[in-house]
């Protein structure tokens, strides 16, 4: 029976896989398919609703799962405010425990860090099924190599200049001050009125976010252990800041897949979804098929022993 070689590339330009007969591709097909979730992290300053048309998108074959980060959305009013990302995801346990069986993270900047840590440091790690990072913020990743340590400290920066106003009451300063920054090189647009006053509500937690970031440490070292498949999603008119990120994440994950929107800025998985939200549904469904097939394999085996004793 002829045979196909089935494989994935990793990012050492290496095949790695095992040969696949047709037989087994027909089992794969047949193999009633794990419910799995999606838990959606949005960025600061934002909320879980930034993630409906993601929803949309996968169509309701998973359970999804798109939680507000402490401060924001409907906890804002939280007073028990976390100052490190294991914090965060501590807050966020009861809400990512109500997902039923493997899980596909998907986090966007602040919520991005967030997913990177359930992922490689967290009691949820070993659920993680795929994970998606769009330009997730991990700074202190810059400080590995020498030649991005001016970006390091322009972001350390920018973080003084928003906590200085923020500490004397100058929120609206420390708001535009924050969105100048992640506006990269796109266009300035004024704010709506109500996005703006949203965010003036909830602009003290923005102090507790830079801490949580600066203080993350073994950034390389966790990314580099990662075994879930990786979606790495960047825009060309991002601050140079988290394209560098992304390319860091992308050498050190092994078989990382990374994509690359030149005319997107952060506010990518907003603005261009229609291009971002395919990506990520093609993401998850690779993820669980691939999982899938170690089960179809040893079905086929067990099938064809008994066939053998008969």
């Amino acid at each position: 029976m002829s045979r196909a070689r089935i494989g994935l590339i990793n990012n050492r330009g290496c095949q790695i896989g095992r040969n696949i007969s047709m037989t087994d591709l027909i089992e794969v097909s047949r193999i009633k398919r794990t419910r799995s979730s999606v838990v959606a992290l949005h960025c600061s300053l934002g909320s879980g609703r930034q993630w409906t048309r993601l929803a949309a998108q996968l169509g309701g074959n998973y359970q999804f799962i798109a939680p507000d980060i402490s401060g924001y959305g409907g906890n804002a009013g939280s007073l028990d405010l976390p100052m490190t990302l294991a914090q965060e995801v501590e807050f966020l346990s009861d809400r990512i425990g109500e997902a039923a069986g493997p899980i596909h993270l998907v986090g966007h900047s602040y919520g991005g860090a967030i997913a990177f840590k359930i992922a490689t440091d967290s009691p949820f790690a070993n659920r993680v099924r795929s994970l998606t990072l769009i330009e997730p913020v991990l700074p202190t990743l810059l400080c590995d190599v020498s030649a991005d340590a001016r970006l390091h400290q322009r972001f350390a920066g920018v973080a003084h200049d928003v906590c200085h106003d923020l500490w004397n009451g100058s929120v609206l300063e420390a708001i535009d001050k924050f969105t100048t920054f992640w506006n990269g090189s796109g266009p300035s647009e004024p704010l709506p009125p109500g996005a703006r006053l949203r965010m003036i509500e909830q602009a003290e937690k923005l102090a507790f976010d830079f801490r949580a970031l600066f203080a993350e440490q073994g950034v390389a070292a966790q990314a580099a252990a990662l075994r879930a498949p990786t979606l790495l999603l960047s825009g060309g008119l991002s601050p140079y800041l988290t394209q560098r990120i992304v390319q860091r994440l992308a050498w050190l994950i092994d078989g990382a897949d990374a994509r690359h929107l030149p005319r997107a800025g952060h506010m990518l998985p907003i603005t261009h979804a229609s291009l971002v939200n395919p990506e990520i549904a093609r993401h998850i469904v690779r993820a669980d098929e691939l999982a899938e097939l170690p089960l179809a394999f040893g079905q086929g085996v067990a099938e064809a022993m008994c066939l053998a004793k008969d």
